[in-house]
């Protein structure tokens, strides 16, 4: 089945046909059909298989017949929790609306608001939005929803781990009652089906895959090693191995700094991208990571949602995650669009109750190896995470936040961000804990002056140990909120 059979205009297509896609992906060639039937949508599938496509494509379609967006107003809506997830989908929108007269933007924090106050002064068909800057340009009466058309959830799983909920909530009350709804989820849980009753209207609902699985064309391994080994097996990895291209995964915004540093020094070009990095030093990373002229890109869970590279090869999970759904998204950075890719997972005695956590939640055994000349200890002892932390801190002395150049993490009030016609921004609603929002654009500009964030030390992130039951769950959801990467 090729694009055009599923019912996209030849305009549309042939912007398809020029970044090399020819057939469409499971979730697309379900998708497509769908939204431009013009019902709601409650569709599911793994990080890398095509749903940012499958949505933005039918979305141009069906926005192409009827009035541009007027001053103020938008036609379209999508939220997306993070600045590069936002970034990434609105560059879908303008490389696949090309050849069509449709403007777009995207907006969240980290720079000047004042740009995209003035782009959506002319109006935009297609707004691609942070939830809390969105809400902070309705109160100043610089945007108006009261003509959205379509409104897409992308991640919607991701929002609700990050407390995003009540935000939603207050931008849904602003939308017209007569719309189409699109959740889109990389994971597919019981939450994104309770969201979706109150959301959806006699919904499609689209599975592709089974629930939190990973995808399978992704080669997955453990290696056995000491804590304090870590950094020297994966230099070893990278140099004997001669892998480029290589994503990394910590816990805590400290750790992928000391990583990043220890790379270095090992002659092994890696940059750090973390909450706290400004919005300059995150663009440039992506920008020199995508182009191939850095080998390692050192990141925290959350800034690293929106990273699309097709060809990825590498992930590795230099620290497992403590919420086993970020596995899966971590791993969903390779093997995307139908290529091969590899994700390895360096794992000592400490993180054996994360390990089985994430082999309970994926439903399957991870093959197990061990470097030659990297052994672990067998009589090693298991340390709580929360006390290496505390002996860290220790050792390190009192931490001051937002060194020079530095953002805070979430998405906060007083940035914003540009997009293909604008800027962008994001806001932290008064009461809440901080969240890791993240986000980049190309024409992102004016980065926001660091200010004090009230949560997300990484040291508080690191400092739990692995839980069991009922237990592990409610502390799970607690890590979720916290935002703490």
């Amino acid at each position: 089945m090729s694009f055009a059979e599923l019912g996209l205009s030849e305009a549309i297509v042939r912007a398809v046909t020029e970044n090399g896609y020819t057939q469409p992906t499971p979730i697309q060639a379900q998708a497509i059909p769908a939204v431009l039937k013009g019902g709601d949508l409650l569709a599911g599938a793994q990080t890398g298989t095509g749903k940012t496509a499958g949505f933005t494509l039918p979305m141009l379609e069906r926005l192409l017949s009827g009035q541009r967006a007027a001053p103020r107003q938008v036609r379209a809506l999508v939220l997306t929790p993070t600045r590069e997830l936002a970034a990434q989908v609105e560059e879908s929108v303008r490389t696949y609306g090309k050849y069509v007269k449709l403007s777009s933007a995207v907006i969240f924090g980290g720079v000047n608001i004042n740009p995209q106050i003035q782009r959506l002064e002319r109006g935009v068909d297609i707004l691609v939005a942070t939830p809390g800057r969105l809400l902070d340009l309705l109160q100043q009466g610089a945007v108006d929803l009261k003509k959205v058309e379509i409104l897409v959830l992308d991640e919607a799983d991701r929002m609700l781990d990050m407390g995003f909920i009540r935000d939603i909530k207050r931008i849904l009350v602003l939308l017209p009652s007569q719309r189409q709804n699109l959740l889109f989820s990389a994971t597919f849980s019981d939450e994104i089906k309770a969201l979706a009753d109150g959301l959806l209207n006699n919904p499609a609902m689209i599975e592709v895959a089974r629930r939190n699985s990973t995808i399978e064309i992704v080669s997955q391994k453990i290696y056995g090693v000491d804590r304090d080994q870590k950094h020297k097996l994966l230099t070893h990895l990278i140099s004997e191995r001669n892998w480029f291209q290589v994503l990394v995964f910590t816990r805590t915004k400290h750790g992928a700094n000391k990583l990043a540093e220890q790379l270095n020094k090992a002659d092994i070009s890696a940059m750090a991208i973390h909450g706290n990095k400004s919005q300059a030093a995150r663009t440039r990373a992506l920008a020199e990571f995508k182009s191939s002229k850095l080998q390692v890109l050192v990141a925290t869970d959350i800034a690293a949602r929106g990273i699309d590279i097709d060809q990825l090869p590498h992930v590795v999970n230099y620290d497992l995650p403590n919420v086993p759904e970020d596995y899966v998204h971590r791993i969903g950075r390779t093997g995307r669009a139908g290529a091969t890719g590899e994700a390895v997972s360096l794992v000592c005695v400490d993180e054996h109750g994360l390990l089985r956590d994430i082999e309970r939640f994926i439903k399957r055994e991870i093959t197990r190896e061990v470097v030659a000349g990297f052994e672990p200890d067998p009589n090693a002892k298991a340390q709580p995470i929360q006390l290496r932390s505390q002996e860290h801190r220790q050792r390190s002395g009192p931490r001051t936040n937002n060194r020079s150049g530095a953002q805070p993490n979430g998405d906060k009030r007083g940035g914003g961000g540009g997009g293909s016609n604008g800027g962008a921004g994001g806001r932290q609603p008064a009461g809440k804990p901080t969240r890791s929002g993240s986000g980049q654009s190309t024409q992102a500009t004016s980065p926001q002056r660091s200010q004090t964030p009230r949560t997300g030390l990484s040291s508080t992130t690191s400092g739990r140990p692995a839980l069991g039951g009922q237990a592990a769950a409610n502390a799970n959801q607690q890590r979720r909120r916290s935002g703490q990467r």
